[in-house]
């Protein structure tokens, strides 16, 4: 049971019991981990199978977990989601509780009562509304908020409603009541009940705790007040407790989700185990890198648990930054690495292009088609099957029988998405809303792109005409368009959000859209909101097994206002190959990028360098020194005298560290200098003949300081 397992994993399988606490970082193994430990204990007689309850978030966790633990030789453990284990319970002790009434009918969605209810109390709420409004409702519930509770709930968590907050408590009333008035429940109300049944009627309790003796959560992080509330009822002060989860991949605060479980938990329970998972076997050490130094800035109380991972693969290929004029040409750069990966052999089902929002889909959508390259939408519908799409494009065609056939594109295009509610300022508040308004936000932008490209007309044989593109020629391209995106697919690239990709993994990842405004976004407005948006494109990073590529773009559309990068993004060297900024015409109109980013590696170890002192050295700060030791006070003794004799500092000469890399790597050939960052041109006319002797052993006294004056004079 323990053959295989790192020290780490094995602390955590043997661990005695009691609470438990694994913080288990990206590709650490923590399902393996967490399985083994259940069998281990049932194996070894501590405990019975059958007593075991262990939750976790999705179906497709819970069947892993069964899977393994089968594999591992051990039947019986109940692994099931919160709502699955919640709703087995309520329908087994139903006729108990309800005196022999069957169970309320359970509502698949909200978004029907929430309408209903919106409409009680004066509001017209399309669906994107009433999803905003069942999400609120929702959050409320899993917070343990009333109706009466709302308006100040929602004040102190900073929430971003809808409506105004007293409006949404009326629906969110009105929702109750008609949900009683209908004999009907919602999943909230479900886990409510099982908290309910346990926590009022002794002998519900007596059966339940009899039966579950052990419990495990997995993605601890995720939890959140009402789900905590179960699991307390569960245990019933009991504390054989297991919990998985990692701080830095909290990510839906949003929905009511709190990390505070996790990092309070040594609190809570005094004499819990902590154990730390922190060898990534899922990306290369040059991936890993990157994730540790973009998370390493991480400020707030997720923070307290960061954990630094150390990759466990052989070392891989740099993480590539590249920076675009545009992002349709990023996208069409995109499709085309995606295609020769595909073609050099990677099947496409392991490569990924994750976005911030999913209205950035469409760009990739079209880039992929034209490219000929297959792909599947995770989590969400492809954007021209989207509802508000469909109704958009229904609206453009019906358009050109009212709007004249002279007025310019772009304003016809926007006078015809008013009909379903579009308007060109700042996306309403909600998420669904939001999203509504940036799909349709995404059309305006198509249709300002395609009136930019004229169709040419052929006069005769040596004269042509250009003719403005009409509404008409606009709905015929966005059929092409939709038709072509709507072949069926197998096997294809994912295009997925960065929350939809929590818990995937691909060999080649694609990090798209990293600029201001999108990532983070606009609405992370308070210093918690932005740590979290942090944490996503963490969450992104540690999705590549291998091939990592990260890109933004410097406009919106060609032509547009400039952006600035992420400001997550590491500060790398951009002194590499590829077009510099400020270049001709052509290539800008062209798309192409404008410079590529030189990462450096460890030379000992692989693991990507970020902080300028590690990127002189060319190793980790952890990783062993190999200096000569007499060759750097020589070194120093020479940069003395140097510095006296031009009467400036030392560190103007070289810095320390530039010091310490030169007696590290002891280079023997111009070229080999100057590939030490921190030595460019000036430097190396200045210093390079006087550095090249010393590394060969000259004395210091043999180089006088007197001729490096006069270069520099």
């Amino acid at each position: 049971m323990l053959a295989g397992l790192d020290p780490e994993q094995r602390s955590a399988v043997t661990a005695p019991a009691g609470p438990v606490c694994i913080l288990a970082g990206a590709g650490t193994g923590k399902t393996r981990a967490v399985t083994s430990r259940i069998a281990h204990r049932a194996l070894t007689g501590e405990i019975s199978a059958r007593h075991v309850l262990a939750v976790t978030f999705t179906a497709r966790a819970a069947a892993e977990m069964r899977s393994r633990l089968t594999v591992l030789g051990v039947s019986g453990v109940q692994a099931r989601t919160f709502h699955a284990a919640a709703l087995r319970q309520v329908r087994y002790f139903a006729p108990r509780l309800l005196d022999g009434r069957a169970m309320p009918e359970l509502l698949d969605s909200k978004v029907r009562v929430v309408t209903l209810a919106a409409a009680k109390v004066g509001l017209r709420a399309d669906r994107a509304a009433a999803r905003d409004l069942a999400g609120e409702i929702e959050w409320a519930k899993s917070s343990l908020v009333e109706p009466g509770e709302y308006v100040v709930a929602a004040a102190k968590a900073l929430r971003e409603t809808p409506y105004e907050p007293a409006k949404v408590a009326d629906v969110f009333a009105a929702y109750e009541r008609l949900k009683r008035a209908n004999g009907v429940i919602d999943f909230e109300d479900m886990l409510r009940a099982a908290v309910w049944g346990i926590e009022e009627h002794r002998d519900v309790a007596e059966q339940v705790r009899g039966q579950y003796r052990h419990f495990v959560v997995d993605e601890y992080q995720d939890v959140n007040p009402l789900q905590q509330r179960l699991l307390e009822a569960w245990l019933g002060g009991r504390d054989d407790l297991t919990v998985v989860g990692d701080a830095s991949q909290t990510i839906y605060s949003f929905t009511g989700a709190t990390s505070s479980y996790l990092v309070d938990f040594p609190r809570r329970h005094r004499n819990a185990t902590v154990v730390r998972l922190v060898r990534d076997y899922r990306s290369t050490p040059q991936v890993v890198g990157l994730a540790n130094a973009v998370i390493g800035q991480a400020r707030g109380a997720e923070a307290r648990l960061r954990l630094e991972l150390h990759g466990q693969r052989p070392p891989g290929p740099e993480p590539e930054l590249r920076i675009f004029t545009d992002e349709p040409a990023e996208a069409t750069a995109v499709a085309a690495r995606c295609r020769a990966l595909v073609e050099g052999g990677t099947p496409a089902k392991e490569i990924a292009v994750l976005f911030r929002t999913n209205a950035q889909s469409e760009a990739y959508e079209k880039a992929l088609t034209e490219a000929g390259v297959p792909y599947v939408v995770q989590g969400a519908e492809r954007f021209f099957e989207r509802v508000e799409v469909r109704q958009a494009m229904v609206a453009l065609r019906a358009a050109t029988r009212s709007i004249p056939g002279e007025t310019p594109l772009p304003v016809a295009v926007r006078e015809a998405l008013a009909a379903v509610g579009w308007a060109p300022d700042a996306a309403p508040a909600g998420g669904a809303a939001r999203e509504r308004w940036e799909a349709l936000a995404a059309l305006v932008q198509l249709a300002d792109e395609y009136a930019a490209t004229p169709e040419v007309l052929p006069i005769g044989e040596a004269a042509a005409v250009e003719r403005p593109v009409t509404l008409s020629d606009f709905n015929e391209e966005l059929a092409r368009r939709a038709a072509q995106q709507h072949v069926p697919t197998v096997d294809g690239v994912t295009l997925a959000s960065l929350h939809s990709a929590k818990g995937l993994e691909w060999d080649a990842v694609f990090l798209v859209g990293l600029s201001e405004g999108t990532l983070p976004t606009t609405y992370a407005r308070t210093p918690e909101q932005v740590e979290e948006e942090r944490r996503l494109l963490y969450v992104g990073i540690t999705r590549a097994r291998r091939w990592l590529w990260l890109s933004y773009a410097s406009a919106r559309s060609p032509g547009g206002r400039a952006r600035r990068p992420c400001r997550f993004l590491p500060q790398l060297d951009r002194s590499g190959g590829g077009e510099r900024a400020g270049g001709g015409v052509a290539a800008r109109r062209a798309g192409v990028e404008r410079r590529r980013t030189q990462v450096v590696s460890c030379r000992i170890c692989g693991a990507t360098l970020l902080a300028g002192p590690d990127r002189k050295l060319g190793r980790c700060p952890t990783c062993p020194s190999d200096i000569d030791e007499e060759l750097y006070e020589r070194l120093r003794d020479w940069r003395a005298r140097v510095a006296g004799a031009q009467k400036v500092p030392a560190y103007v000469v070289f810095t320390d560290a530039t010091l310490t890399a030169l007696a590290e790597r002891r280079p023997g050939r111009t070229e080999e200098l100057i590939a030490i960052a921190g030595i460019g041109p000036r430097k190396l006319g200045l210093y390079g003949d006087a550095v090249l002797a010393l590394v060969e052993g000259a004395a210091v006294d043999d180089i006088a300081p007197e001729k490096t004056f006069e270069i520099s004079s």
